[in-house]
C-alpha cells in the first residue's frame, strides 16, 4: 500500500527531524541515494566502452583521475553511508591552507598538458520529483507518472521545484559554507548550474549573503534527459527571469530541443556520462579557473565521479562531494 503524498511529505519531515537530533544535519544519504550511486554498474562498462572507441578518433583528449591524499570521500575506507561532510569539515583530511597551497605547486609544477581542477560537486535539495517518486510503485511510477507532473496533489513537472525539506538543505549548506570560508576554505571563482530550477534555486540559497561571480546556466550538467517530466526544463526567458544573475552559455536555446530530442525514450547512463565527460573536455581545454562549483543532479554527480574515476559515493539530496582531479591531455599519433 503507498500513502498520499502528503503523508510521505510528513514522513520525509518526520525522517529529517530525527536525523537533525541525532546529527544536527538534513544532509543524510537513504537507500534510494544509494541505489542512484553504485546500481546500474553495465553503464559504466558501455561509458568505457564506447568512450574508447571515440577517443582513438580524436587528436587529442584529456585523460582524468582522482587525486587522493586531499578528501576522506577519496579513500575507500570512507563508509559513504555513514561519512556526513557536514560534520567533517566538507571531508578535508589537512587543513584549507594547505589544500591551497599543494594545489597551486601542483599547478606551478605541472608539465604541459597537465592541469589540476578542484570541482565542488553539490546536488540539488529536496524536489517534489523525490516525494512523488516514493509516493507510489516502481512499477506505476516508471509506467505512468513519470510521464506526468501531478496527480492532482503532488506538482513535480514539468521542471520540479524544492520542497520545503530542499531548500532548509540548501541552507543547510549556507551555513556550513559561511563556516568553511572563514576556516579558509578556497572561494570558487566559477559557478555553473544546471538549468533545472531546483538546482538553480538550490545554488540561490547555499550562497545567499555571500557575493559570487554570476552563475552560469550549462545544458551538459543537467539530469538525465527526456520521459521523466520532472526532467524537462523551463524556456530560457523564464530561466531567465527566474534567476536574473544568471548568465547562460553560448549555445543555449530558447525551448527545451533536448529534451524533446529523447522523448518517448530516455537517455540511457553510459550516454549521460559521455555528455559529462564531454563537458569535462571542453572544462579542462578551455577553462583556466581551478576551483570550480557545479550545481546539478544525482545523476550528474554519479556521471562525473564515472568520467574520473573516483570511487562510487553516495550523495543525499542537497548533498555534495569536493574532488581534487588531474588532467592530462593525450595526443594521438
Amino acid at each position: 500500500m503507498y500513502v498520499a503524498g502528503l503523508e510521505i511529505l510528513i514522513m520525509y519531515v518526520d525522517q529529517t527531524k530525527e536525523k537533525k537530533s541525532n546529527s544536527m544535519s538534513l544532509l543524510i544519504p537513504n537507500k534510494r541515494d544509494w541505489v542512484d550511486a553504485h546500481s546500474d554498474l553495465d553503464e559504466d562498462v558501455l561509458f568505457h566502452e564506447k568512450w574508447q572507441e571515440s577517443k582513438v578518433n580524436l587528436n587529442s583528449y584529456w585523460k582524468f583521475e582522482p587525486v587522493a591524499n586531499f578528501f576522506k570521500q577519496t579513500d575507500e575506507s570512507t563508509d559513504d553511508m555513514a561519512f556526513n561532510y557536514a560534520t567533517e569539515d566538507f571531508g578535508i583530511k589537512s587543513d584549507w591552507e594547505t589544500l591551497k597551497e599543494e594545489l597551486k605547486e601542483l599547478n606551478a609544477s605541472s608539465k604541459y598538458g597537465e592541469k589540476y581542477k578542484l570541482l565542488f560537486l553539490a546536488r540539488h535539495g529536496q524536489g517534489w520529483h523525490n516525494v512523488a517518486s516514493v509516493k507510489y510503485s516502481p512499477e506505476d511510477w516508471f509506467n505512468k507518472w513519470r510521464l506526468l507532473g501531478t496527480d492532482g496533489e503532488l506538482t513535480w513537472g514539468p521542471d520540479a521545484n524544492l520542497t520545503p525539506l530542499g531548500v532548509n538543505q540548501a541552507k543547510e549548506n549556507n551555513q556550513l559554507w559561511k563556516e568553511q570560508l572563514a576556516k579558509g576554505a578556497p572561494f570558487p571563482t566559477k559557478f555553473i548550474v544546471s538549468p533545472l530550477q531546483r538546482s538553480s534555486h538550490t545554488l540561490v540559497h547555499t550562497w545567499e549573503g555571500i557575493n559570487i561571480p554570476n552563475p552560469i546556466v550549462v545544458e551538459k550538467v543537467r539530469e538525465t534527459i527526456g520521459a521523466n517530466i520532472c526532467h524537462q526544463r523551463a524556456t530560457k526567458t523564464i530561466i531567465g527571469q527566474r534567476f536574473s544573475t544568471f548568465e547562460f552559455e553560448p549555445e543555449f536555446t530558447e525551448n527545451d530541443e533536448i529534451f524533446d530530442k529523447f522523448t518517448p525514450g530516455r537517455e540511457k547512463l553510459h550516454q549521460q556520462f559521455l555528455r559529462v565527460n564531454e563537458f569535462l573536455q571542453e572544462l579542462f581545454e578551455n577553462d583556466d579557473n581551478t576551483v570550480i562549483s557545479i550545481t546539478s543532479h544525482a545523476g550528474t554527480i554519479r556521471a562525473f565521479i564515472t568520467a574520473v574515476g573516483h570511487r562510487k559515493f553516495t550523495i543525499p539530496t542537497g548533498g555534495m562531494i569536493p574532488i581534487v582531479i588531474r588532467g592530462e591531455k593525450i595526443i594521438n599519433n
